[in-house]
């Protein structure tokens, strides 16, 4: 039966969209060719991620494990030259591959937006993908809800954090819901307080022992060595 509110699928739209998408892929496979043995690391990881997110948005059957190769050796070179946002980016394209190693590549991604000062809403995005894969009653999804809410209040400033937290709010209220039927602020109070949600000297480290959990031992990178980087406060 036909459904008169729906309107009709656009076919040619379809078309168009996916021609567009396999000619980009094909510009950007051509300068990828096109690149030397004097060429940027950098530039090749940024022709790469490009390549492995338009691969993405095609989602032909067997790209996956193509976009992984592409996007996993932009990672890599990303994080040699401490380009951390883009080493973030490169994470997520990982993890919306959806191979079996796509939760070890958000853990690897979730650390170093939580660790480096970048872009606190790709922080949040990789954030957001966690409480996604996490079941609903469980507390690592509101850890990884409270470090959104903290890093949008600790590097945003003016009206950018003002909408930024409002959203984090609603994510929160969305986590606490599900976790244990929140429905009002008094039992928000509440349900914060017993998961000591409100202190980060508590939740972060509960965030770095859940990072732990789902990496499984398998960092890409040297954690150590990369925390002796970091400037002293």
């Amino acid at each position: 039966m036909n459904d008169n509110n729906s309107a009709p699928f656009d076919f040619t739209a379809a078309d168009e969209s996916r021609e567009f998408l396999g000619d980009e892929l094909k510009k950007k496979q051509q300068q990828l060719a096109e690149l030397t043995l004097e060429s940027s690391p950098l530039e090749r990881a940024n022709i790469q991620l490009d390549i492995a997110d338009i691969m993405l948005d095609i989602a032909e059957p067997g790209m996956a494990e193509a976009t992984w190769g592409l996007a996993k050796e932009a990672f890599l070179l990303y994080v040699e030259n401490e380009e951390w946002e883009d080493a973030v980016r490169a994470a997520d394209v990982l993890y919306r591959t959806d191979l079996p190693a796509a939760i070890n590549a958000l853990a690897n991604g979730i650390w170093l937006s939580v660790t480096y000062p970048i872009d606190p809403e790709l922080s949040i995005v990789m954030l957001n993908n966690l409480i996604d894969d996490t079941p609903a009653n469980s507390d690592g999804a509101a850890v990884a809800a409270a470090t959104a809410h903290y890093l949008a209040d600790l590097r945003l400033e003016g009206e950018k954090r003002d909408s930024t937290m409002f959203l984090t709010s609603g994510l929160l209220g969305k986590v606490a819901e599900r976790h244990s039927d929140v429905k009002d602020q008094g039992q928000m109070n509440m349900w914060m307080l017993k998961l000591e949600l409100n202190d980060p000297a508590k939740f972060l480290p509960r965030m770095g022992q859940i990072l732990e959990a789902i990496a499984d031992d398998n960092w890409w990178y040297d954690r150590d060595k990369l925390r002796a980087k970091l400037p002293v406060n």
